[in-house]
């Protein structure tokens, strides 16, 4: 099977966990676009579910798939959220936000009962890093000095790049990407990252997911945290 079909597999099985009555939590990216088709296939045939979008894309797929959304300044409980990952390694911690979607990813994440990761096989890895960086929103006051200061946890920063310029998230803020051989200690990374002014968030997501969702060549696999 392809990449594409291995995310379909991913997706169809996650949508399972969904009962009706939910609020569901929608993260972004590639992996969620099938599940927001499934999820919209399900919503078609009875289940009753509302749902918080992390994007604007994200939003309109779920629109056009039928999903009833809460707006963004609802009060909301989320249920359950589902969403894609970067990187997974066995501890389920996870790296996120490569699409650039990581504040509002990590919001609703937090905010859920349950978090289920969907990811094909090749997101497994064994250490976070190394070939796939770590995204770090700021704000774009100070950006450059920010960047400097970032050296100091022996990474390569590189600002997020679209077309040329800056890339800019829905929020208004700028993406460092920043590489790493690898992270040993990702909570202990993402705490100190987190409490660096200027940092809005990290990709890093520690001890959120309670559940993920792997499809394989060889069907599907189900991994819980330790």
């Amino acid at each position: 099977m392809d990449q594409g079909a291995l995310k379909k597999m991913a997706a169809d099985a996650a949508v399972e966990y969904v009962k009706d009555g939910q609020i569901v939590g929608l993260g972004t990216g590639s992996t969620l676009r099938y599940v927001v088709a499934k999820l919209g296939e399900r919503v078609k045939k009875g289940l009753r579910i509302r749902g918080v979008a992390t994007s604007l894309e994200t939003a309109r797929l779920a629109r056009e798939a039928g999903i009833p959304l809460l707006a963004d300044d609802a009060e909301w409980g989320v249920d359950l959220a589902l969403d894609g990952a970067d990187q997974v390694d066995p501890r389920l911690n996870l790296i996120k936000g490569g699409g650039g979607a990581l504040l509002k990813e990590k919001i609703v994440a937090a905010a859920a009962a349950r978090f289920v990761v969907v990811v094909d096989e090749s997101k497994r890895v064994t250490v976070l890093g190394g070939s796939f960086p770590l995204p770090v929103e700021v704000v774009p006051f100070g950006w450059r000095t920010l960047a400097k200061r970032l050296d100091r946890f022996d990474c390569r920063v590189a600002p997020r790049m679209n077309d040329g310029a800056l890339f800019v998230s829905e929020a208004g803020h700028y993406i460092l990407d920043l590489w790493f051989p690898k992270i040993d200690d990702p909570a202990r990374l993402e705490t100190e990252l987190e409490k660096t002014p200027g940092v809005v968030c990290t990709g890093l997501f520690v001890g959120r997911a309670d559940l993920a969702v792997v499809a394989t060549q060889q069907g599907i696999v189900t991994l819980t945290r330790p």
